[in-house]
This record gives C-alpha cells, sequence and structure tokens, in this order.
C-alpha cells in the first residue's frame, strides 16, 4: 500500500502510543520528533499531525516537558513521558497487539 493511500484514522489510534514509545527512548523537541517518526516509516505525518497530540499527552499528565534555549532560534520544549505515560503506552502496545491478533485472524480467512 502507498502511504498516500493510508487511512488516516488508522494512525489517529495508534499515534500518541507512537509518540510516548519513541519519547521514552529519548526525549525530543515536536519538530524532531516529526523526523523521527518520518524516519521510522510515517514519511507523510506533518507537523500538524503531531504537535496536537504532544499538547493533548502533556495535558492529560502522560508528559512532561521542558525549555531549553536554542543556538539558532527560539527555545525548544523537550518532552518525556511520565509514569502515567509509560502506563499507557504499556496498555496501548497490549491493546494494539491484541487488535493487531484479530485483524490476522480475520484477513487470513478471506
Amino acid at each position: 500500500m502507498a502511504t498516500e493511500e493510508r487511512d488516516p484514522q488508522l494512525l489517529k489510534g495508534v499515534l500518541p502510543i507512537l509518540v510516548i514509545g519513541l519519547l521514552a527512548q529519548n526525549e525530543s523537541y515536536g519538530y524532531e520528533l516529526v523526523t523521527r517518526l518520518r524516519e521510522a516509516g510515517l514519511h507523510d505525518i506533518a507537523p500538524s499531525t503531531v504537535y496536537p497530540v504532544l499538547s493533548r499527552l502533556e495535558r492529560e499528565g502522560d508528559l512532561s516537558s521542558r525549555l531549553q534555549a536554542s543556538k539558532s532560534g527560539p527555545a525548544r520544549k523537550y518532552y518525556q513521558p511520565t509514569a502515567s505515560g509509560m502506563e499507557r503506552y504499556r496498555n496501548g502496545v497490549l491493546a494494539w497487539a491484541e487488535l493487531g491478533g484479530v485483524v490476522a485472524t480475520i484477513t487470513q480467512k478471506t
């Protein structure tokens, strides 16, 4: 499937888990996270998709942030998961695996 054919609703459900997972590996600021998502295979992901997810996860207590001065512009806001964010991540990975199993079961029969 070409990336332009990907159903955006599929990504919407799993993007918070991907964001927390990447931030658990290494804290990042918004655009750096977009770049990391693209490098992981989401070539068509836009900053306008990622920034609202970061804001919501922070507002819900799943991410914390800190400002760090930048040599090339305004300060950057770096994000990292909180304990509740890591719990959300673990639950999300389990739920995704369970759903993937159901999809595999059904699609193997057709």
